[in-house]
């Protein structure tokens, strides 16, 4: 399968990166990824949706992957306003919505998983079917509880420190990229994968987030929760987390999960760290076959 590469312009001119691979026969698939994210971590789960006839789009979101940046230092994460992201998405799916007709499905992780549900709670258009994987509903701020991490995070921007990275990363200490792996998934071969891109694609490499972007995600994860929108969502919803997830809050993503009509929640134990779809294949495996079940009951 042939894979296109290629951009596409929000409404400001802004250009997004974009990835599509699929004919499309069983319907069209819409893939959101997370903070510091880039397009070529999720090649495996496309090709594998794309080669059970799924058209899978995926892009980059506005100052991360291929995406550009919003701040002089390349390797930091930043954004003004969760609600430029709002829109850049709202868009974004208006088009590929308009682009064919068939089932269609949008699938997310971590902050995109945030964004996906704050944009339906907000308006946008739903799918057929979506599912969030270890969303971004709440901010994992242990060991601070999170008023403490909310005031830092304002007092860092009022500091004038808002576009500067929130902390470090030092790119050679294997003792932090373990760390950081353990975050992230139990998969060694997985985990080197992306730190291949990252070394081999500098553009698209990304470090820290800054200290805006704590705030605004700490206010607009809490914004969320208190929105009853939440409560009357009508699109069929799986989401997939880990009761161990070190970088988001699977209390709160129990709680919103409770209130949404339609949801269907399934929650890993220890054998699973913060990116499923990128853990070691049981369960990974399993993960993409609920989501492969739940996506033929409910996007048809």
């Amino acid at each position: 399968m042939d894979g296109r590469l290629d951009y596409w312009q929000a409404p400001d001119r802004w250009p997004l990166r974009r990835y599509r691979l699929g004919d499309g026969t069983r319907g069209r698939m819409l893939l959101l990824n997370g903070r510091g994210d880039m397009i070529e971590k999720y090649l495996e789960v496309i090709q594998h949706w794309a080669g059970r006839g799924w058209a899978v789009t995926a892009f980059d979101w506005r100052g991360q992957g291929g995406s550009g940046r919003l701040t002089e230092d390349s390797m930091t994460g930043h954004i003004e306003d969760f609600g430029q992201w709002i829109a850049d998405l709202d868009a974004f799916a208006a088009e590929w919505r308009a682009e064919g007709n068939g089932p269609t499905a949008m699938v997310a992780h971590s902050m995109g998983g945030h964004l996906m549900l704050r944009a339906l709670a907000e308006g946008m258009a739903a799918p057929d079917a979506a599912v969030a994987v270890a969303p971004m509903l709440g901010v994992h701020s242990a060991p601070l509880p999170q008023w403490l991490a909310v005031g830092i995070a304002e007092l860092m921007c009022r500091l004038g420190f808002a576009g500067r990275q929130a902390w470090t990363q030092q790119e050679e200490s294997e003792r932090q990229k373990q760390m950081r792996r353990k975050r992230l998934t139990h998969d060694p071969a997985r985990y080197a994968d992306e730190l291949w891109w990252r070394d081999h694609s500098r553009e698209i490499a990304l470090g820290p987030p800054s200290w805006n972007w704590v705030r605004q995600a700490l206010a607009s994860t809490r914004a969320l929760e208190e929105n009853d929108a939440l409560d009357r969502l009508a699109v069929p919803l799986l989401i997939l987390a880990a009761r161990d997830d070190a970088l988001v809050s699977t209390p709160v993503i129990r709680r919103i999960a409770a209130r949404i009509p339609h949801a269907e929640l399934h929650v890993y134990g220890p054998e699973a760290a913060h990116e499923i779809l990128r853990e070691l294949d049981p369960v990974r495996l399993d993960a993409l076959a609920r989501i492969d079940a739940f996506l033929d009951e409910n996007a048809r």
